[in-house]
């Protein structure tokens, strides 16, 4: 919506960074988009060099919705970006080239073959798999007619949800000296994640997750973990989620002293809900104690080895 000075008015919500996002009403939309990310992000996972627990693959928030950043082409560079201001998906190359394409209702299978001949007329031939991952019944890209959904308000609150997320998250990451991942969004299971490692080597990943090589698991799981995300599922509105890789005796029954917060059996995570988050008198600082409880939870249990003090 633009006003009579043409400048673009906010989504609700977004004064204070925490909007309503009931899973229910904008599910479709969130399932539909989720495999434009993946079409995306397979691109980037083909184009970009491999670098440890696959931080190569993810997207990233930025001022108008989620990037690929600049990835690698022959001796150009591109970058693709889904714009929840605007509802437009850009192709932009180094080469001064460029194209745009609406985020509007259609399907998959529309949006991967669009997407497709844009790539081609710039002349970017990454060849990607062409199956969703992470997903179980997954659907071809190039046949799926089945989910083509897209509500602009309900995608402009969740990016405004994400940016939130990730001014907590940011803030989380740089009080660990240690090593840490940025904070990324990871189109496989479509959720914002930060991840602090140990130091030490973990056991193979299990794997069994739905249309991915066990492999793959393995590779992102190699090293000892804390982890702590957002993802728009799980509860009414979604959920803030923490974990340990390996799981230390004694986890899931620790004492956060969060409110609202709980641990998970069945997801093997604590979690606290985002409409707990965003009802709070202070959701930033609920969203903090909640990330800070649970990794000082999982670095105890586990006896993390040289955890220093955070930068001052």
């Amino acid at each position: 919506m633009v006003d009579d000075g043409g400048m673009t008015q906010p989504s609700s919500g977004e004064a204070g960074g925490w909007p309503a996002l009931r899973v229910q009403e904008w599910q479709d939309t969130r399932d539909t988009v989720h495999l434009w990310t993946q079409i995306v992000g397979k691109v980037k996972l083909a184009a970009t060099p491999k670098v440890n627990h696959w931080w190569n693959v993810p997207l990233y928030v930025d001022a108008r919705g989620l990037t690929t950043s600049l990835m690698p082409w022959q001796s150009r560079g591109f970058e693709v970006s889904f714009d929840f201001v605007d509802h437009a998906l850009d192709i932009r190359v180094t080469d001064g080239r460029s194209r745009r394409m609406a985020l509007e209702p259609r399907s998959v299978a529309d949006f991967h073959a669009e997407f497709r001949r844009h790539l081609d007329d710039l002349g970017i031939a990454v060849p990607i798999s062409p199956v969703p991952v992470e997903i179980a019944d997954a659907i071809p890209f190039a046949e799926d007619t089945s989910h083509a959904s897209y509500d602009a308000a309900a995608m402009g609150d969740f990016w405004t949800s994400l940016v939130s997320a990730h001014r907590v998250m940011s803030a989380f990451r740089a009080d660990f000296s240690g090593k840490n991942s940025p904070v990324h969004f990871f189109w496989g299971a479509f959720d914002l994640a930060v991840t602090r490692f140990s130091g030490r080597e973990a056991p193979p990943h299990p794997g069994g997750v739905p249309n991915c090589p066990d492999w793959v698991m393995t590779e992102a799981y190699s090293d000892e973990v804390s982890s702590a995300g957002y993802w728009p599922g799980g509860a009414e509105e979604g959920i803030f989620y923490s974990y340990a890789y390996p799981q230390p005796a004694g986890f899931e029954g620790a004492d956060l002293g969060v409110e609202g917060a709980y641990f998970d059996a069945e997801l093997g995570e604590f979690v606290l809900p985002y409409r707990t988050v965003r009802t709070a008198a202070d959701p930033d600082g609920l969203l903090r104690r909640f990330l800070d409880s649970t990794a000082a939870v999982a670095q105890e249990l586990a006896a993390w080895p040289n955890v220093r003090p955070p930068l001052s």
